[in-house]
């Protein structure tokens, strides 16, 4: 990574819950890698609200969140994603962003704000497998967009232990397994 900027990742959770506990940890993943330099933009999926797609929708128009969000994607060196697991795989909500966000359009070529891009994954679940078999589902979708996924992905299980009252992740080997990941991706990066 040369040091004429800083990296800009985005950090976002799969998940529309305003309490969610995988925005809670991808709130600290996106704190980490402010530490260790990088400008970091948190998304809330709850501020893009999203028609299912529909190429018929496509074809009268690309909804303005979906705009939005691309330049967002388009303006960002990696990615820092905390996915639920819904019935083993993603949510329906990651899923339809993805297949909003990575179709051509007059501005972008099919996936092409994904194409380069790193990628830190990881999940929090109140099971035991923290949500690990819908972090694979998501490594399966981003890598043929052209996506660089860092080789480990972290799932926390137990998340409501994992989590004290105000939201901060508590859990000191899933902090210390979570900037790993963050330091990983970031240098991984180059810009």
């Amino acid at each position: 990574m040369s040091n004429n900027r800083k990296p800009r990742l985005l950090a976002l959770a799969g998940s529309l819950r305003q309490d969610s506990w995988n925005r809670q940890l991808a709130t600290a993943a996106a704190q980490m890698a402010r530490d260790a330099g990088a400008e970091v933009v948190e998304v809330n999926l709850r501020d893009y609200p999203l028609p299912l797609f529909d190429e018929d929708i496509e074809a009268v128009g690309v909804p303005e969140p979906v705009s939005r969000l691309k330049d967002l994607f388009a303006s960002a060196d990696g990615l820092l994603i905390a996915s639920p697991e819904y019935n083993g795989s993603v949510t329906a909500a990651l899923k339809n962003l993805i297949d909003w966000v990575s179709r051509p359009d007059g501005q972008y070529g099919r996936a092409e704000v994904f194409q380069g891009r790193r990628a830190a994954l990881f999940a929090t679940s109140p099971g035991g497998l923290g949500g690990m078999r819908g972090l694979n589902h998501l490594r399966d979708i981003l890598q043929p967009l052209g996506t660089w996924i860092a080789p480990t992905m972290l799932a926390v299980p137990a998340s409501m232990n994992a989590f004290d009252a105000e939201g901060n992740l508590v859990d000191e080997s899933a902090k210390t397994q979570l900037r790993t990941l963050v330091e990983q991706t970031l240098a991984a990066m180059v810009i």
